[in-house]
């Protein structure tokens, strides 16, 4: 499902129209729910990533505090790269977030609107419970991928800083004064590990719900 619906979010997200995206995929069968489940996959799959990234930035900035000779401007390149990659992972990680939310509220609306259409009170009454049911699920989750989200920002701010400061102080003296940083770098990046770890198992059990 996951080739067919990039297939036509290449021709359709160009367009930004979530809703003509979402009345294709539901002409080839595919309903939003599934696009929900999909997206939340994606969304789990980007901070799984993000984890990878955001603890090889922590080692390469603990290689760097225990410089103890050579070329420090290699030394700074490997620190920005490290960076800039964790930078795009934590903007791909909020774009995911942002299309399961996009997809949610899309869901439930149509959802909600659909119960005025029973005719039937038992499965009206049943179909309400389960959507009051997806809904508190779904608010859980989403609130787990926001706050470790909420995370990523001083941890790049963190290493922005460092980056900003090597560039321009060069010299085994710049390494001392980020030694001091590093406790609380480590300390952001592991609290952000934490909250990802949560989110990711939010994610699982909520893909489990739907299935």
């Amino acid at each position: 499902m996951k080739r067919l619906a990039a297939c036509f979010a290449g021709i359709l997200l160009l367009s930004g129209c979530q809703s003509a995206y979402y009345s294709a995929m539901e002409k080839v069968g595919i309903e939003k729910r599934e696009i929900l489940v999909d997206r939340v996959e994606e969304a789990k799959d980007a901070q799984e990533d993000a984890q990878q990234q955001f603890s090889s930035a922590l080692e390469r900035f603990s290689q760097l505090i225990q410089f103890d000779g050579g070329e420090l401007q290699s030394v700074y390149d490997d620190l920005r790269d490290q960076y800039e990659a964790s930078e795009t992972s934590a903007k791909r990680v909020s774009d995911r977030i942002d299309k399961v939310e996009d997809v949610a509220g899309a869901l439930f609306e149509e959802w909600q609107d659909e119960l005025e259409q029973y005719s039937n009170d038992n499965l009206r009454r049943d179909s309400k419970r389960k959507l009051l049911e997806t809904q508190r699920r779904y608010r859980d989750l989403l609130g787990s991928m926001r706050r470790a989200e909420s995370k990523m920002a001083p941890v790049l701010s963190a290493l922005q800083d460092n980056v900003l400061y090597l560039k321009h102080n060069l010299n085994a003296s710049a390494i001392g004064a980020l030694q001091g940083e590093f406790g609380n770098i480590k300390r952001d990046i592991n609290q952000l590990l934490e909250e990802m770890n949560a989110a990711i198992k939010q994610s699982n059990e909520f893909i489990a719900s739907m299935n």
